[in-house]
């Protein structure tokens, strides 16, 4: 692919989206009780430092929480239409937890799988 030719398409990513999270919901169920996981906490590399390949991320990693990224998606998901939609924020929060599904996919990660 050359760079031309690179567009990215919001209607093939929600594709792509609804294809792994029915995967994730057929491999680990509806629903995955996260107080059952052995971990809560992962690495994040600020956006900005992400992609811009500052030359020492190492300085630019902070934590994230999966229980908090579920909360931040709650209140997402109560939110009134009409609000105002962060989208740095809130796609943060989510991919947080779709990194979750990923992790727990890993053949050696050993987590309990979904309920």
């Amino acid at each position: 692919m050359t760079d031309a030719d690179a567009v990215l398409r919001i209607a093939d990513l929600r594709r792509a989206c609804l294809m792994l999270l029915d995967a994730a919901e057929s491999r680990f169920g509806p629903q995955i009780q996260l107080s059952q996981l052995s971990v809560d906490h992962y690495w994040n590399v600020d956006l900005r430092a992400a992609f811009a390949m500052v030359p020492r991320p190492e300085l630019e990693i902070d934590c994230g929480q999966s229980s908090d990224d579920l909360a931040e998606l709650s209140s997402l998901l109560q939110r009134d239409p009409e609000d105002v939609v962060s989208l740095w924020h809130d796609i943060a929060h989510v991919s947080g937890l779709l990194r979750l599904l990923a992790y727990l996919d890993l053949p050696d990660s050993g987590e309990v799988r979904g309920n």
